[in-house]
């Protein structure tokens, strides 16, 4: 048996489980490429990851990463996505949660503590609300940033970004401004046809008279 075929085996078996031990909890359990996905009900989470770090058939004891992704098409627009390791069995497991704007997940702090910064970047970025944390604040923008930088409708004007001023020696608030070196274009359209001499043709032999012309 080959270890990708183990590996899967074993993710089956861990989708088993947690679909039979947490079947209120859990509304889907999928393994795909060798990795196992588990989407869980909103206010089931922390049930959800306790189980996870103290079953001994799971023993996923290490939270790597809580992050987020944004679909605006849908009611509810954000997964929240928990990625946890199990050291002890080598294996790992990605769970999603969904929310809206307005209706807070609960926070996994007190199981994983280090999911403390990681709840704020989402919080940050996306603007979802992690019920329970301990300190809940913006975390890659400064305090008086309006608005989730991540989220798709985010607008890349309109905004003012922070930054340290040499000359006046403090820092200061300006416009968010979109860089391009190339806003000007001498170009027509290809399917137009040049129309105009570049630097450099004029070296070149002119162009023999068009039959009939």
């Amino acid at each position: 048996m080959s270890q990708t075929s183990s590996i899967g085996d074993g993710l089956r078996e861990t989708a088993d489980h947690l679909s039979k031990a947490l079947a209120a909890d859990i509304l889907s359990a999928e393994v795909a490429r060798d990795e196992l996905t588990v989407v869980v009900q909103r206010d089931s989470i922390i049930r959800v990851v306790k189980f996870l770090k103290d079953d001994e058939k799971c023993q996923f004891n290490q939270l790597l990463d809580v992050c987020g992704v944004d679909y605006p098409e849908r009611p509810e627009r954000f997964d929240v996505v928990y990625h946890l390791i199990s050291m002890t069995r080598n294996a790992r497991i990605r769970m999603k949660v969904r929310t809206d704007e307005e209706t807070p997940v609960p926070s996994v702090t007190e199981v994983y503590p280090c999911a403390d910064w990681l709840e704020r970047e989402v919080w940050d970025m996306y603007g979802v609300f992690f019920a329970g944390h301990p300190d809940l604040r913006r975390i890659l923008t400064d305090y008086g940033f309006d608005g989730h930088p991540q989220r798709k409708d985010f607008p890349l004007t309109g905004y003012v970004e922070m930054r340290y001023d040499e000359e006046q020696k403090r820092v200061i608030y300006e416009p968010v401004k979109l860089v391009q070196d190339f806003r000007t274009f001498d170009f027509l359209s290809p399917w137009e046809g040049m129309q105009k001499l570049l630097p450099g043709d004029e070296k070149a032999p002119p162009a023999p008279p068009k039959q009939g012309a």
